[in-house]
């Protein structure tokens, strides 16, 4: 039975079409041929149709504005030509398709800014290739935060699924620097963003905030780390005086069972993988990527670019769609409560 469209959005969303020779132009034709099935609203890609096309027999329909993608969008998928990739064959990442990549993220950006889309959603992109065409930034999320003018301290990333949500403090840092990157005001920050998101973009009048611990059994008092007593329950403590309702620090190897999932809307957790590996263990073909603290709405589907994949038509779109419709969830909670 088909899924009923979240939102009808004034403006369609952006989807860039991330690296041309990874798994997002499939993905992202595969949520048009599944739109109706699943719900999903207007939608266009931004980049170059050659990469939809190498992977798609489908019908694309090339536009000149995001205003004519509304109408296309029944028939065709739509796609904003905003550059040309050079020669693409998927799972071989080049640099032109890494500058394509770049270009249609940038668009993206602008387009969600001004108004002509409703939000952005960001297929996937290989970073070691980005770096090589001048992409100074440790991800898509703090080049996003960065051309919104939101400080990269004040994005939060979030990874969502149907079952969970985690925040993770530190993101890309090597796990011997955690410690020392951790401090009371990081915590802090990630967390208010945090609760003002799942307001924001899930309608959810009183977040319940989890904060997991670093160190195994939180720590034990001291004997195992120190960084619960100095850093983590201070954070949490002056917090929960403010009226946020927020406990912690939580043992992380309890947190993410059933029951324990039950009781809290999202898990804060110290570093990159205590996040991920729960978030992938339970939702890996669902799994969404949000940027929390933004003025636009962006999601992404939480994986890569697969090169070992693409072009073999196996993508699983699952994410892609997920993120699809988290952002037109996103943009009917800021339409209800005028965020």
């Amino acid at each position: 039975m088909p899924s009923s469209t979240i939102t009808d959005p004034a403006a369609p969303f952006a989807v860039s079409l991330g690296d041309p020779a990874g798994v997002g132009p499939e993905i992202v034709a595969k949520s048009w041929v599944m739109r109706d099935m699943r719900g999903l609203p207007p939608f266009f890609a931004v980049g170059d149709p050659a990469s939809l096309r190498a992977v798609w027999g489908g019908p694309i329909r090339v536009i000149d504005s995001p205003e004519q993608a509304v109408g296309a969008f029944v028939a065709a998928l739509p796609c904003l030509q905003v550059t040309h990739a050079g020669p693409i064959t998927p799972g071989q990442p080049t640099a032109e398709g890494a500058r394509a990549a770049f270009e249609a993220l940038e668009a993206a950006v602008g387009l969600a800014r001004s108004g002509s889309a409703a939000g952005i959603v960001t297929a996937p992109v290989a970073k070691e290739q980005l770096y090589g065409v001048g992409f100074v930034h440790p991800g898509q999320t703090e080049f996003v935060a960065e051309r919104c003018g939101v400080a990269a301290h004040n994005a939060v990333m979030m990874l969502a699924g149907p079952s969970l949500r985690v925040v993770p403090i530190t993101i890309h840092v090597a796990l011997a620097d955690v410690p020392r990157t951790l401090t009371i005001d990081l915590i802090r920050a990630r967390a208010l963003t945090t609760a003002k998101g799942l307001q924001r973009n899930f309608g959810i009048a009183r977040p319940r905030l989890a904060v997991a611990a670093l160190n195994p059994h939180a720590g034990e008092g001291g004997a195992i780390g120190r960084e619960e007593i100095e850093l983590i329950r201070p954070a949490v403590e002056s917090l929960a005086a403010e009226g946020l309702d927020i406990r912690g620090p939580l043992s992380a190897d309890g947190m993410f069972h059933a029951r324990a999932r039950e009781t809290y809307d999202a898990a804060l957790c110290m570093y990159h993988d205590q996040a991920l590996i729960p978030i992938k263990t339970l939702h890996f073909d669902d799994g969404v990527n949000m940027t929390l603290g933004l003025p636009i709405i962006r999601t992404s589907p939480d994986h890569g670019t697969a090169f070992g994949i693409a072009g073999s038509n196996s993508a699983n779109p699952g994410a892609m769609i997920a993120a699809i419709r988290m952002a037109a969830e996103a943009a009917r909670c800021r339409k209800l409560h005028g965020g």
